[in-house]
């Protein structure tokens, strides 16, 4: 079991959460898909999986609030501080750094390439408490195409290096590391990507299990295909918003 309990170095995903307007439905859905339970928090609703948070849903009420995707939130230790950061940098503030009650402190942004994504500085709530495990959190990946640009802003804000990789022959593929070495995720440069967003991976136990539970429950899926990673799928739920899931070896 991978449990996180405490806050993440800077720009480690640290925790995903949906808006959605039908909040009854994405429980159904998500319950179906992962197992997962649900309570109330001064946030909006937890996702749990052996009683502890692994993701998150917030109520919105128009349709034009919801449809962002899954949006990831990288850890910082200073919200301010790297706010701050993503506004010099070319970025734009969409909410200003706040309370979320006890939990921590926030904020939303969209990075030069137009990708949203937000800050979390956890207190009470570091989180996603278990990842990379079946059923929870395993990886983000900036898709865009502006590859360039996003290299540059988030080498800037987050103090990321960067690296190639070897096993995508061909592909516009940046690993981004923190200054200690560890992998957070990727920059994929893609020439057609319609818009620039974060994708968001569940790692799961069975790919085509899951896939089936998806249909069953309303969403739709590519078919399951191996990729030197494992073995993936894109997935959409009823509402529209799309992820991957993949069983690695």
């Amino acid at each position: 079991m991978s449990q996180v309990d405490r806050n993440q170095p800077l720009g480690t995903p640290t925790w995903i959460d949906l808006a959605v307007t039908d909040l009854q439905g994405a429980k159904a859905f998500y319950g179906a898909v992962f197992g997962w339970e649900f309570t109330t928090t001064a946030g909006g609703t937890d996702c749990l999986l052996h009683d502890l948070p692994v993701a998150g849903l917030r109520q919105v009420i128009e349709q034009a609030d919801a449809g962002h995707g899954w949006t990831v939130h990288l850890a910082t230790d200073d919200c301010d501080s790297v706010a701050k950061r993503v506004a010099v940098t070319g970025g734009t503030l969409l909410e200003a750094p706040h309370e979320v009650g006890d939990l921590g402190r926030a904020a939303f942004a969209v990075d030069p390439t137009g990708a949203r994504f937000g800050l979390w500085q956890g207190r009470t709530h570091p989180g996603c408490r278990l990842v990379n495990e079946p059923d929870t959190l395993v990886r983000n990946d900036l898709v865009t195409a502006q590859a360039s640009a996003a290299r540059a802003f988030y080498t800037a804000v987050f103090d990321f290096t960067l690296d190639g990789n070897e096993d995508l022959p061909g592909m516009d593929f940046t690993f981004l590391r923190r200054p200690d070495g560890h992998e957070i995720g990727g920059i994929l440069g893609l020439a057609d990507a319609p818009v620039s967003a974060w994708a968001t991976v569940f790692e799961v136990a069975d790919t085509d299990a899951t896939v089936a539970r998806v249909r069953g429950a309303g969403g739709t899926s590519s078919a399951p295909e191996e990729t030197p990673y494992g073995r993936s799928a894109t997935v959409t739920d009823p509402f529209g918003t799309e992820f991957s899931v993949i069983a690695r070896p």
